[in-house]
């Protein structure tokens, strides 16, 4: 699953992500277990109100890796 992401069109962050979502371009959220609740619970919610898939990543660390990006990554999504 996480290989869509090193393939397709993505979004990585928080400010990215919520954009996608305001948008309607998201397709599917992926979201670090290891993230801060805080941050990723608002996110899941929108999600499930507006019908996209979440799926979690065990850490931030291989959503990072995931997306080919050199830093930890709390979500992402497929757009």
């Amino acid at each position: 699953m996480l290989d869509e992401l090193k393939t397709d069109r993505k979004v990585v962050g928080i400010k990215q992500l919520r954009k996608a979502l305001s948008a309607g371009t998201a397709k599917k959220v992926f979201i670090a277990k290891d993230a801060d609740p805080a941050l990723t619970e608002p996110i899941v919610q929108q999600c499930h109100s507006i019908q996209v898939d979440v799926i979690t990543v065990p850490t931030m660390k291989q959503l990072g890796d995931a997306c080919e990006i050199s830093v930890a990554a709390a979500v992402a999504a497929i757009i």
